[in-house]
């Protein structure tokens, strides 16, 4: 079935319309300038076919919760919830094909990224049986897939920047169609601009802005000077989902306003002078007195003869004095110290969805906070020991050389798959029932049973793994390299089975 869209006009007085269809497989390019009209052009599109596909929004300026009234939207407040949240949030709103609007007002740029990317990462997680086609709305895309580094760190700029890509690049499988609005082309990092294949060109004065989209629309470069003189409302289409050459189109009306629209006009009040100046000049609350600081004269510099006198008598200490060393505790264990800081990390229940570099940064600031001696762990001892804690084993296991022989194999799959491997060997030594698949993605960061399911087929296909099911359908899980296999289990158990099961679509608690 197709289904066309209505845009608004074309230059001759036409129907400019946008094949949905074609739109949700090949994906949706907007930039112009401020004031050119891009909100209203997105504001239209979603508008016409929201009755047609599921729709999400990621509004960094909340504009467009004014469509929950007149088309049902969900607005989901992103300064109310975690970023963990968010990606539950995204899981059931893909599970329930219920259209929302992610409003970011209110969060600085950085947590603004952070939530986004946790949102995009929920949807794009999502277990196979809801990938259902979805129109996935990005507003000043130039802000989540910033083309060079900013003020915020760059953690956040990866995790955002890597969610964009997915969206563009790796979300058309997954029923994801991406509609990203930019102000400058410029800014918008060029690996999540080359994934869209439609186009529409607004108003743009910057020379090297007006370069790249001539060259977006396969135009010369001396026809780009048409975008300065196009007026707001007005773009230029291009596209499989648009036209197949350069199209003029003037974006129609919408049912719905923002809540900024344009600034215009209004006469100033009609206020006396001297009435003015009360107002403005008004005496408040006195201000509590505080005294200045004296501060004490410097001492003088001291003389060149008095630096070198003070360098002459001074004489490094090469070793402690006997005393000294004698008066010195016994050494402290620091092992015990480690295991009790990484077990007080992961005890928090958003720890485990958290990327390894956040972890560590805890970890090393919590040594520092209870004085563990010696040298900090690096990065690639952290992550053996995470692995190890995350699978749950006891210290009479990591004891054992069964476990050492487990770490070795695991050293030859991907760092973030280690943990689901030695998940598996730990059950495995203890003849402890298969791990579920909600277990085993909570090994790896992530919430979707899918994910986990994928990476027991990846370890499958080289030979690290076995999977087969008794005549009960419980899952059972051998390690040919080791020799050992799991007791019979459940695949499809809960992580905790204390947690609440249903319940209210928004409700993470």
């Amino acid at each position: 079935m197709k289904v066309s869209i209505d845009m608004g006009s074309t230059q001759n007085g036409g129907p400019a319309t946008l094949n949905l269809e074609e739109l949700l497989a090949t994906r949706l390019l907007v930039q112009g300038n401020s004031g050119s009209g891009k909100s209203h052009l997105l504001r239209r599109l979603v508008e016409q076919s929201a009755s047609w596909v599921q729709q999400a929004i990621l509004d960094p300026e909340g504009d467009f919760v004014t469509l929950a009234e007149k088309f049902g939207h969900v607005v989901v407040d992103a300064s109310a919830h975690s970023e963990g949240a968010l990606q539950r949030i995204a899981a059931r709103v893909r599970e329930h094909r219920v259209s929302v609007v992610v409003n970011l007002e209110g969060l600085d740029v950085e947590l603004q990224m952070r939530h986004a990317a946790a949102f995009l990462g929920g949807l794009f997680d999502a277990d196979r049986d809801f990938w259902y086609p979805m129109l996935v709305v990005v507003d000043e895309a130039q802000m989540f897939a910033p083309a060079a580094a900013g003020e915020v760190s760059d953690e956040a700029r990866k995790v955002s920047l890597g969610a964009m890509t997915n969206l563009m690049c790796r979300g058309r499988k997954r029923g994801l169609a991406g509609v990203i609005a930019t102000q400058r082309l410029a800014k918008l990092a060029k690996n999540v601009a080359a994934e869209a294949s439609n186009f529409l060109m607004g108003r743009t004065f910057l020379d090297i802005d007006m370069a790249r989209a001539a060259d977006l629309l396969g135009m010369e470069r001396r026809q780009a000077e048409m975008f300065r003189d196009l007026e707001r409302g007005h773009f230029i289409a291009l596209g499989p989902a648009l036209s197949r050459r350069p199209l003029p189109l003037r974006i129609g009306s919408v049912e719905t306003t923002g809540r900024t629209g344009s600034p215009k006009l209004t006469p100033l009040p009609s206020t006396a002078p001297e009435d003015a100046r009360d107002l403005i000049l008004a005496p408040g609350e006195p201000e509590p007195l505080v005294r200045p600081s004296v501060r004490k004269p410097m001492p003088p510099p001291p003389q060149n003869m008095d630096i070198l006198f003070q360098l002459a008598q001074s004489r490094p200490v090469l070793s402690a004095p006997p005393e000294e060393v004698e008066e010195q505790g016994p050494e402290v264990d620091r092992e015990p110290l480690l295991d009790d800081i990484l077990r007080k990390i992961l005890e928090d229940q958003e720890a485990a969805f958290r990327s390894v570099a956040v972890l560590y940064q805890d970890f090393l600031v919590r040594c520092r906070i209870h004085k563990v001696p010696g040298a900090p762990l690096d990065l690639a001892a952290f992550k053996r020991r995470l692995s190890a804690a995350r699978a749950g084993v006891r210290n009479e296991t990591a004891d054992g050389p069964e476990w050492e022989q487990a770490t070795v194999l695991a050293a030859g799959l991907p760092e973030d798959i280690q943990g689901v491997f030695l998940l598996i060997a730990r059950a495995a030594i203890e003849k402890a029932p298969c791990p579920s698949d909600a277990e085993l993605a909570r090994a790896v960061g992530s919430r979707s049973n899918g994910r986990a399911r994928r990476l027991l087929s990846y370890m499958d296909q080289r030979g690290f793994v076995v999977t087969r099911n008794d005549r009960g359908g419980n899952r059972i899980i051998a390690l040919p390299g080791l020799g050992w296999e799991t007791a019979p289990g459940d695949p499809n158990a809960a992580d905790d089975p204390a947690a609440p099961q249903g319940g209210d679509l928004f409700d993470v608690a």
